[in-house]
């Protein structure tokens, strides 16, 4: 297990944790056992994980991202229909998932009210990433929609998945397909929406406000975050 940054030392503790994470979740207890077993100095571990094994769980979910990342670019998805694309990202995300049990422990540890926030941040970050490396050019409120649309197809998955024990994930694989099919009816709903004369100038007013709302540009400024309102 590595993280994204290849940070040894990150990398070492959680290497080390991971074998405790079944029985302590990600605890102080944990952290602690991790210290001993990685030989890591415990200023050291402590200057690299401020907040102890809760930067260790954040760690071993970005790590999983970046062999997602790493498993779609190496894939050949050309002949593949969008929805497709997406349900393969999906796919590759779980399938990147080394322990079980770590997630499992995860979910719950991000299910607490102090750390919900953290939780929603590295579900909005896989989605960004799988649009990202799928390609995705939106500049738009679409940014978001994606994102957020796909954030609840990839945590029901997710929760999904904890609790399948079918023959290789094959139920999981067909709930990621239901729950995508779902959004295609969405998409289709908006579609005949934009292209009925009568709607389409009872959405004018809120088209025209959220044609204002923009991506985060490329090179962020602190005042863009997350995103940008243009004025004209």
């Amino acid at each position: 297990m590595t993280t994204p940054a290849q940070d040894p030392v990150k990398t070492q503790l959680l290497d080390a944790a991971l074998m405790h994470v079944a029985f302590d979740g990600w605890s102080e207890e944990t952290f602690k056992a991790a210290i001993a077993d990685s030989g890591v100095e415990p200023h050291v571990a402590r200057t690299a994980c401020p907040r102890g094994a809760v930067d260790l769980a954040i760690a071993f979910h970005k790590a999983g991202d970046a062999a997602m990342v790493e498993a779609i670019k190496a894939a050949d998805l050309s002949d593949m229909k969008f929805r497709d694309k997406v349900a393969f990202a999906v796919r590759a995300r779980i399938e990147a998932i080394a322990d079980k049990e770590a997630v499992r422990r995860g979910t719950t540890l991000f299910a607490l009210p102090h750390l919900a926030a953290d939780g929603a941040k590295l579900i909005w970050g896989t989605c960004d990433a799988i649009w990202t490396t799928l390609g995705d050019t939106s500049e738009d409120v679409n940014w978001y929609t994606k994102r957020a649309t796909l954030s609840g197809v990839y945590s029901s998955t997710v929760l999904y998945w904890l609790g399948d024990d079918s023959l290789d994930n094959q139920a999981t694989w067909e709930f990621i397909d239901r729950r995508i099919e779902n959004v295609m009816q969405i998409e289709k709903v908006k579609a005949k929406v934009n292209g009925n004369p009568v709607l389409s100038k009872l959405m004018a007013g809120p088209n025209m406000i959220l044609s204002k709302i923009k991506a985060p540009s490329a090179m962020r400024a602190p005042d863009d975050l997350p995103g940008r309102w243009t004025r004209g």
